[in-house]
């Protein structure tokens, strides 16, 4: 299979997967934290920590998982919206603290999955 295709078909399962997520968490306030796109971009850095080094010796999949998969259900333009909303809703404060812990919060668990991932 092309290996565009099986981006786009990660895409379309990670996508539905933050869709999922979403929407077991339900709505939250603009001017609220969005922990539902927190927690699908550190959980899934985490998964692209694992992911990397677990499929070192298979670099046809990693396109399909690690781009289309986790790249689909991680996403940076909702975390951008939200950001900006928190802007609109007059709360700096909180839109910078998420950015911040969005970004340093996925530092670390892209890390700590490269970690997990290792071979022992």
């Amino acid at each position: 299979m092309p290996r565009l295709l099986l981006i786009a078909l990660g895409g379309v399962l990670g996508s539905s997967a933050r869709y999922g997520v979403a929407l077991a968490m339900g709505e939250h306030p603009v001017d609220a934290w969005p922990w539902a796109t927190f927690l699908v971009n550190v959980v899934g850095a985490l998964a692209i920590g694992i992911i990397a080094i677990r499929l070192m010796d298979r670099p046809a999949l990693r396109p399909f998982v690690i781009n289309g998969i986790l790249g689909g259900f991680t996403t940076f333009s909702a975390l951008a919206v939200e950001a900006g909303s928190m802007l609109d809703a007059g709360q700096p404060g909180w839109a910078l603290a998420y950015v911040a812990a969005t970004v340093a919060a996925g530092l670390l668990a892209v890390r700590a999955g490269m970690a997990i991932g290792r071979p022992r």
